[in-house]
């Protein structure tokens, strides 16, 4: 749904002033991406790996304990590396209008 005149105007207002407060951050929200943001967690998802496998290595015989928290962070950091996978390739997410779409064929088929 576009906006009217008035609304454009207002959150034209609110960017400029956005600007002026402080334009380093405003710099740095423009320039982000999702690819720049999964991409940093894509990289701290790996090193969970790395290290979780390293814990549970070094440490398999002599403390259990720090073996199982290593094994369980090389899990944990796993299925969050599949989760940004997932996100990035856009497998299992729905489209905003597909969404809408079902339910105004719900709402009209009663």
């Amino acid at each position: 749904m576009p906006l009217d005149d008035r609304e454009q105007r207002i959150l034209e207002e609110i960017e400029r002033q956005f600007y002026q407060e402080d334009p380093k951050l405003a710099e740095t929200v423009r320039d982000a991406t999702l690819a720049s943001v999964s991409r940093g967690r894509l990289k701290w998802a790996l090193v969970g790996i790395i290290v979780g496998f390293a814990l549970m290595l070094v440490f398999f015989t002599s403390s259990t304990v720090v073996a199982l928290f290593g094994f369980g962070m090389m899990v944990v950091s796993a299925a969050w590396l599949v989760a940004i996978i997932r996100k990035r390739s856009g497998v299992g997410t729905a489209s905003p209008e597909s969404m809408v779409g079902r339910v105004r064929r719900r709402w009209r088929s009663r």
